[in-house]
């Protein structure tokens, strides 16, 4: 495979940047009606808005940064997930570290300026 061919090979058409950019706009709208128009009940919106935005993640991966299982996209598809996990990992580290500092925080029994004024 040469250089030529391997770099028209590795973009998408046509075809495949215009139905990746209509099924954005379906999940960008659906997720739009689903809070504005009052189609589902309270309860359902958020796991409903949730669910779309994975949706449109994938799209987005698979038709405009062409991450898939071919041969010659397994290294992004395998380095994309690992930043993934990195940065949920920071992320979750970063939560627990706040979560505990808080919980294991002295309470306070005087506000700021009680306490300097019995300083």
């Amino acid at each position: 495979m040469t250089t030529a061919s391997h770099a028209v090979a590795s973009h998408g058409s046509l075809k495949s940047y215009s139905v990746g950019l209509v099924l954005s706009l379906v999940l960008t709208f659906a997720s739009f009606g689903a809070v504005m128009l009052d189609v589902l009940p309270r309860s359902m919106r958020l796991p409903a808005i949730v669910l779309l935005c994975v949706a449109q993640l994938v799209v987005q991966l698979v038709y405009f940064l062409h991450m898939g299982t071919s041969r010659d996209q397994r290294s992004n598809t395998g380095i994309f997930i690992c930043t993934a996990l990195l940065i949920a990992i920071v992320v979750a580290g970063s939560l627990w570290v706040m979560h505990n500092a808080n919980a294991n925080m002295m309470p306070m029994q005087f506000s700021p300026a009680e306490a300097r004024a019995k300083e």
